[in-house]
């Protein structure tokens, strides 16, 4: 699949997301947003996966360690074929198998259910240990965000994934600079977050996250090291795409009225229309 093809999708999953926390009138749009491409390119081109099959044994895994991002994940399984599209507007209602962080008992192509932050790369180092252990080549992908890796858990795992070498384990941080209290930096400063996963024994790979070619790259080279994982630290723009959520951490956990979803959708209409003028 081409870039063109990628963006175009990209933005059908970030209009996905800003209509279903819309519907929902809660959700976390901010860090969905930044996502979105790193988000479109695992399941429309990295993964081996297969919608008519959710549960395929040799599937790779994903873990949406950032669980609160579920509208992300959502969006991206939607426009992948898992479930209708039209779902999307039943985030968060009772009744709906779209939850406000991922099931895995209830949502097709969920391989953890997630929210309590820093626990996702610990399953996921789990799971990549399982397939060493039973000799299957599948590949295990974790998104973790740049706020979540405070969380002293998430060195842990780190710490038994690099002592394991576990180079079939892939951690993404969407690197978008800003959590729920404001920028990371102020909150409790990570920085540099690439050293700190050198120290652990990863293969680090910095890049632009809304960049295809620098996406594509690094998961090309993830897949290509042998005997150490692979850490994508990927810088992106909270709330990317909508014009006045870009940047502002106040849109973390805050669902657009009806007038800001218009508006957000109507900038999304336009970077669709640009990306076809391509």
């Amino acid at each position: 699949m081409d870039n063109l093809e990628l963006k175009k999708i990209a933005n059908e999953v970030r209009k996905g997301i800003v209509t279903g926390v819309h519907a929902a009138k809660a959700g976390h749009p901010g860090g969905s947003l930044s996502c979105a491409d790193i988000m479109t390119y695992l399941y429309f081109e990295e993964m081996n996966i297969d919608p008519k099959n959710p549960n395929k044994e040799d599937r790779d895994r994903f873990v949406l360690s950032k669980g609160h991002v579920a509208p992300a994940l959502y969006a991206t399984l939607a426009n992948r074929g898992y479930f209708p599209v039209e779902e999307l507007t039943t985030l968060r209602k009772l009744g709906s198998h779209l939850q406000g962080h991922p099931c895995m008992q209830h949502t097709p192509g969920v391989d953890m259910s997630s929210g309590s932050l820093g626990q996702g790369i610990s399953v996921a180092t789990g799971m990549a240990l399982s397939a060493k252990l039973s000799n299957d080549d599948y590949r295990v992908y974790t998104l973790l965000g740049d706020g979540e890796i405070a969380e002293g858990q998430v060195w842990e795992a780190a710490m038994f994934a690099g002592f394991k070498k576990l180079d079939n384990l892939v951690v993404i941080v969407d690197n978008n600079g800003l959590q729920i209290d404001g920028r990371i930096e102020d909150v409790c400063d990570p920085n540099p977050i690439p050293d700190k996963f050198k120290a652990f024994n990863f293969h680090v790979i910095e890049i632009d996250g809304h960049d295809f070619d620098q996406i594509r790259a690094a998961f090309k080279e993830a897949k290509e090291t042998k005997g150490m994982p692979t850490a994508i630290i990927a810088k992106t723009t909270k709330g990317k795409g909508v014009s006045f959520m870009e940047d502002q951490a106040g849109w973390h956990g805050k669902a657009p009225n009806d007038e800001q979803y218009a508006q957000a959708m109507a900038d999304l209409e336009k970077v669709g229309e640009a990306i076809c003028q391509k």
